[in-house]
């Protein structure tokens, strides 16, 4: 895990990295963040499976945390839920999902396209994988900001063919986590780019749905899935104010 900057709270946050992501799609928070927790980053190395990944991450943790995940890095916070609840203090879901691989057509369309992405990413190199998918992980309008765009670009080709391979068998494998979302009883946060077209809005309207306290969903204007790097000033203040004692006191909305 990474540190940053160490803060003047005693709050430990670990932000977990999504599908092919690093530390960069933390980055643009860190700053922000660092003053309020102190901050870990997680990798998930060459795992294959989400419980795997979550085991890792419980492994190395302080006793006590807090816990954001963003995209596939949601659905590995919930594996952690499901083993550990105790040590959770608190649990943000970004730009995530919550159900298994659909059964049927619905499953195969899924996974032919994650195998798809595959076979580019080994026959043409993951660069080239990377710049097909990217047009799809922004809001439309974001997609003529080369800085952006090179960024996001440049994280995914830093992971190889066959941590893309393992990381698509771990969601195609994915458990249903509706019996984790049922059993939550912390401060949650549930967000997404106003323009995630990977996960929409809707979808954590569902998930928000399942949780007892009924958390309102955040969406982020002007954003799509890589919500935390097209709006870093915008999700960091999400952050903020969950992780706040404030927020922590609220009432159920």
């Amino acid at each position: 895990m990474t540190n940053t900057l160490h803060p003047t709270t005693s709050t430990e946050l670990l932000l977990v990295p999504g599908l092919m992501c690093d530390a960069a799609v933390w980055e643009p928070v860190l700053s922000a963040l660092s003053v309020h927790a102190h901050c870990h980053i997680v990798d998930h190395g060459m795992a294959d499976d989400l419980g795997l990944m979550a085991e890792q991450l419980l492994a190395t943790a302080p006793p006590t945390f807090a816990l954001a995940g963003h995209s596939m890095g949601g659905r590995v916070a919930l594996e952690v839920m499901r083993r550990a609840p105790q040590r959770v203090t608190h649990l943000a879901l970004l730009d995530t999902g919550y159900k298994a691989k659909a059964a049927g057509a619905q499953g195969e369309e899924e996974a032919r396209k994650r195998q798809a992405l595959l076979d580019v990413a080994r026959t043409q190199g993951v660069r080239a994988m990377a710049q097909v998918w990217v047009q799809g992980m922004v809001a439309p309008q974001r997609l003529a900001d080369r800085a952006l765009i090179d960024s996001i670009v440049a994280m995914l080709a830093r992971k190889s063919a066959e941590v893309f391979a393992n990381q698509i068998q771990a969601l195609l494998e994915r458990p249903d986590t509706q019996d984790v979302l049922a059993q939550l009883r912390i401060p949650t946060l549930v967000a997404c780019g106003a323009q995630d077209s990977w996960s929409p809005p809707v979808q954590h309207e569902e998930i928000a749905a399942l949780i007892p306290a009924r958390p309102q969903v955040k969406t982020i204007p002007h954003a799509g899935h890589m919500a935390t790097m097209e709006q870093p000033q915008a999700s960091a203040q999400l952050l903020i104010d969950w992780l706040s004692p404030s927020h922590a006191g609220a009432p159920a909305q």
